[in-house]
């Protein structure tokens, strides 16, 4: 017998079904309804050939079907029923509505570009342990962003350097230090060894600003050896850790959520961009921040549109509109803002992306011409007078540290 999954006289459930919305390429010769009903065939109930094993009743109950199709702009619009889903598992539906639907020769080129989950599915997640507000009252900083810094070079200082770097911003006013992607446990800095010299570091800090601070450690690595760092940080009375959300994968993030509900999570998204970036394969950058959500994170990395990293300024706002909304009972995650960024940027990225963001800075606080201590003052100062609506350069009368910064990019 013969199914057909295309249904455009029919109206899905957004509170039943989760809806997709995929832009195909279909192959020469094709038409978009055909290539559309071989995904919704795929990534359902259905294959290649037809079947006796599917009867009407499970393809009644189970398949996908299609309700509408985009000719102009090359999209179908795809209804999956609640029962396709195991609940709680991002490794689950990957697989089947973003899995082999992508290796299928029936199709030039696939991308994922809308999504829209039934509150039941959202709620099937524990999402964010802390949240944007978690996060906050760790710092006690309830109003202007926070302010982050990366260690730099990435690759290269000691522990002990590492350790004396991240002291140096603190004390310059920075809240937040961060590991980059590829630091984890290497010959140069061990891991073990750069909690140890930093958390000592990061308590001086403490002690002498009166302030809280932060270091996220990245613990990416497989996923025993990924619990085996977070407990050496949780150990040290570390808050945060960093994950490589791409490289970790959705059940090693979610693994490491339901793991360490009382640490921060700071997702980074190194390698989105493989399958993010190309605008008619993959999926977008919203689909990912969607899953991240699903996963656990408190803090994941968006854009900065002013900055060095792709983006445009479209794309980022709604991604970060969305990680401040309300998604079923999901709590929301702060946007960090990170690539290219130095002081004389900080006003422009207020007016497009607001002030509930963490704003990392790292050649722009460590290429400083007078150091990584005045780069991070300078950093604070811009920070706090963007905050105000103060003029930066009026600022920096006040602030040497921020005039040099804002003389040294002023090209």
């Amino acid at each position: 017998m013969k199914y057909s999954y295309l249904h455009l006289d029919r109206k899905p459930d957004p509170d039943r079904e989760v809806l997709l919305t995929y832009k195909i390429t279909p192959p020469i010769g094709a038409s978009l309804e055909e290539t559309a009903e071989k995904v919704a065939a795929e990534s359902s109930v259905g294959t290649w050939t037809p079947t006796e094993t599917l009867s009407p009743k499970i393809f009644q109950d189970l398949a996908a079907y299609i309700y509408e199709i985009d000719r102009d702009e090359k999209l179908a619009r795809i209804a999956y029923p609640l029962g396709l889903f195991e609940p709680g598992s991002l490794p689950q539906m990957v697989s089947g509505v973003m899995g082999n639907v992508f290796s299928m020769k029936e199709l030039e080129a696939l991308r994922v570009v809308e999504m829209s989950l039934p509150a039941e599915y959202i709620n099937s997640f524990p999402g964010p342990s802390l949240g944007s507000a978690g996060v906050r009252d760790i710092l006690g900083i309830k109003s202007r962003p926070i302010i982050g810094s990366i260690m730099k070079p990435k690759i290269g200082l000691n522990s002990r350097e590492n350790a004396e770097l991240a002291y140096q911003v603190w004390m310059g006013g920075v809240d937040l230090v961060k590991d980059d992607e590829n630091l984890t446990d290497l010959p140069v800095n061990p891991f073990r060894s750069r909690v140890t010299e930093t958390m000592r570091m990061l308590k001086i800090a403490q002690k002498k600003t009166g302030q809280t601070k932060v270091y996220a450690f990245n613990v990416t690595a497989p996923f025993e050896q990924m619990l085996e760092r977070a407990k050496i940080v949780a150990e040290a009375e570390g808050r945060c850790i960093m994950a490589d959300i791409v490289s970790v994968g959705w059940s090693g993030l979610q693994g490491l959520r339901e793991a360490f509900p009382d640490m921060i999570i700071h997702g980074h998204r190194a390698g989105h961009s493989a399958f993010t970036r190309v605008e008619y394969h993959g999926m977008t950058m919203m689909i990912l921040a969607m899953m991240a959500r699903l996963a656990g994170v408190d803090q994941l990395h968006t854009g900065t549109v002013v900055g060095k990293m792709e983006g445009e300024a479209d794309n980022v706002i709604k991604i970060n509109q969305f990680l401040s909304a309300d998604w079923g009972n999901l709590k929301p995650v702060l946007p960090v803002a990170s690539g290219g960024l130095h002081p004389g940027l900080v006003a422009d990225l207020f007016k497009i992306l607001g002030k509930d963001l963490i704003i990392n800075f790292g050649g722009g606080i460590h290429g400083h011409p007078d150091g990584s201590h005045e780069g991070a003052k300078a950093a604070r100062a811009a920070v706090e007078a963007a905050s105000e609506g103060e003029d930066l350069f009026r600022a920096a009368q006040r602030c040497p540290a921020l005039a040099r910064a804002l003389n040294h990019w002023s090209n």
